[in-house]
Parts: C-alpha cells; structure tokens; sequence
C-alpha cells in the first residue's frame, strides 16, 4: 500500500482549495454533492490505473504508446501538457500564496522557492519509489490534521451539510463552479501517474499473486481517497459556515478567506488553513512534475531532465503572477480546464482495460466496462454543459 496515497495528493491540491472557498462562501453547502461525488467517481477511475500497472506492468502512457497509433500518441501527449501547465497553476500559485499568508513572502519569489523545493522532494525517488510515497504520505497528513483542527474549533451544524447533498444548481456560476470541483478532483495527471507508481513497486511471478495485490490496492484507493475527501468537504463546509451563513458570500479568494478566519474563528484557524495550503502546493507540484514525466515518457518515449520540465510547466503559473491576475480565479479557472481534460484520460485507460490482450483474465468485463463509460460521459456532458452555459447558448 501507499501508491494511492501520492495520487490522493492531487485530490487536495490548491485547485480544491480554491474551488472549495469560492463554493462554500458564494452557495454555502448547495455544491456538497458535488464534492462527495466526484471523490466517489475517483474512487473506480484511481482503482483502475493501479490495476493496470500491476497487472501488465505499465503505466497509461505506455500501453496507449503500444496500442494507438502515431497521430494519436502525440495528440492525447500534447493535450497531457496543456493539463500539466493548468495543473502548475494551481500549484505553484496555491503554494506561492500559502507562502505568503504563513511568512509574508511575495508571490513572485515564493513560486521560484516552491519549484526548488519540489525538485528536493522529488529526489528521494533516486532512492526507490517508497521513500518518495513515505514523504508525501505525511505531507498529506499534515493537511488531514489542520482541517481537522479546524473544524473541532469551529464546528458544523448537520442539517444544512444534508441538504447540500441533495443535486442541485443555482445559475451558471454554480455550473462553473461545479466543473472546477469535478476537474480539481477526477485529475487528469492523476489517471496517468497512479498506473505508473504500481507498475514496477512489486513484480508479481502469477495470476495469484496480481489478485492479492490488487485487493490490496483496492484497500489502499478507498482509504487514501477516502480521507482526501474528507479533507474537501471540510474546505467547503468550513467557507459555507463561516462566511454564507454569517452573511460574507462575498469572500472570493483565498487570501480574504484567510483573514475571514483570523477575523471570526481566530488566527489558529487562520494559519491552520494557510500552511495546509502551502504543504499542499508544494505536495501536490512534486507529484505533478512526476506525472507529467510519466506522459512524456510514455507517449513519445522522450525523457528530458525533471529541472527542464519543471521550469517549462510552471512559466504560465509565473506570467500569471507577474500580470497581476487574480490568484484564486486562475486557481478555480485552471480547475475547469483540467475537467475537460478528464476525458482524453479517461477514454484511452477504459478501452486499454476492457482489453483482454493487454490485461488477460484481469480485463474489464462489460458491466465495468460500461459503468466507468458512464462515468466519463456524465464528466464530458458536464465540461459540455458549462461551455454552453459560459457562451450563453442556454
């Protein structure tokens, strides 16, 4: 176990934070179910990449390289970048604010000492895969123990956390909005990352032993998602309680969000809030670097140094930074770019695991097979939906 636990990092990372405060503090709990749904989407999708990287002891990159022709190689490739810079966004920003709000450091500086510091944290993979989901499994703890602090010390009330589990929308901002939670959660690079983190932790001799590992990975997907959903609900209902239910909907950024907190839970809250924040940027750009290597590597069989990669995925997150647009809306814009990039994912791990020359006796059979279609076409029909909404064509 453990694989799952660095892939649940992209569940908490900045865009959740964003996405979450907008949502709670602008429609209180009316986006809740979006929130558990999409952690329970991710559950079967997250399950299904380890279980292609035990099973046939590649990543997804690899088996689309093997399966899908040139064009389409290089397309789902350059779409994996374009994710990748969107995911850079989110976490280069997210910790360059938390830097900010926990030591006063401008945005700027902070985001180039955030990229030393994931290139320090990804080094401990030169030491075998363990160390690194060691690392980044205690950073995600961490952010697990903050929230929780903070919500013994404010406390939630039960009846408005149920109602906001009923489905339900409120104009084409809550569309939006809900689009974001779906894209900061289902993340592309997580798909691809999780499949490569199992293929080669344990060389398994037969049939047998992919089967007790597999029960084992389904173990350690419902744990490590199931906290990492905890730790969602927790970002939304703390905005939904502090701010729309005390008459502040119009908190829409982190940074006011913090000094709601300081203002009406208390500076504890305020700075538990911030440095989880920041562990989660920094947490969350060290395994995005990693699953944009993988993408690379995979689809054109291209490596390049991670400090090359690392400085070329996070320059839109710096020209962001230096214009002066707002930190929190390119946060929660990001998110829904990543929700469209779900799919081209999605799509290509559904048809490599229903195919038995590739996993054999573990293929998908076609009640699974057309359970996690359906999954993908309700994200597809959600990224269309909000399109449509944003362009005004309904």
């Amino acid at each position: 176990m453990g694989p799952a636990f660095v892939a649940a990092i992209a569940y908490v990372d900045p865009g959740n934070f964003a996405t979450g405060v907008v949502a709670g503090s602008r429609f209180g709990f009316l986006l809740l179910w979006v929130v558990v749904s999409a952690n329970l989407i991710a559950m079967p999708i997250q399950y299904l990449s380890a279980k292609l990287g035990v099973v046939t002891g590649l990543n997804l990159a690899e088996a689309c390289g093997q399966r899908f022709c040139r064009p389409v190689r290089w397309g789902l490739w350059l779409q994996a970048e374009v994710v990748a810079m969107a995911t850079d966004i989110a976490e280069f920003m997210g910790a360059a604010i938390g830097l900010n709000l926990v030591f006063g450091m401008p945005l700027v500086p902070g985001a180039g000492v955030v990229g030393a510091v994931t290139l320090v944290l990804l080094a401990s993979q030169r030491r075998g895969h363990r160390g690194f989901e060691l690392v980044i499994t205690a950073l995600f703890g961490v952010i697990l123990t903050a929230f929780l602090y903070t919500l013994l010390h404010v406390g939630l009330r039960l009846d408005p956390m149920l109602a906001g589990l009923a489905p339900a929308l409120s104009g084409k901002g809550s569309v939006l909005l809900a689009a974001g939670i779906v894209g900061a959660t289902v993340m592309p690079h997580a798909i691809y990352l999780h499949s490569a983190l199992t293929s080669e932790r344990v060389r398994c001799r037969d049939d047998a032993e992919r089967a007790r590992v597999l029960r084992y990975q389904q173990l350690d997907v419902g744990l490590a998602l199931g906290l990492a959903g905890l730790v969602n609900l927790a970002i939304l209902a703390l905005a939904a309680e502090l701010f729309h239910h005390r008459g502040h909907a119009q908190v829409g950024t982190i940074q006011q969000a913090h000094v709601g907190m300081a203002a009406l839970a208390g500076g504890g809250v305020a700075l538990a809030f911030a440095f989880a924040l920041l562990v989660s940027g920094i947490s969350s750009a060290s395994v995005g670097t990693y699953a944009g290597q993988v993408a690379m590597q995979g689809f054109t069989n291209v490596r390049i140094p991670l400090l090359l990669r690392r400085l070329v995925t996070m320059v839109p997150a710096i020209g962001l930074l230096v214009s002066g647009f707002n930190p929190t809306s390119a946060l929660v814009l990001s998110q829904v770019v990543l929700s469209f990039g779900i799919p081209f994912a999605l799509v290509p791990l559904i048809l490599v695991c229903r195919d038995p020359k590739v996993m054999g006796k573990f293929a998908n059979g076609p009640v699974l097979t057309t359970a996690v279609s359906l999954l993908a076409t309700v994200i597809a029909a959600l990224d269309a939906a909000t399109a449509c909404w944003q362009f005004g064509l309904f």
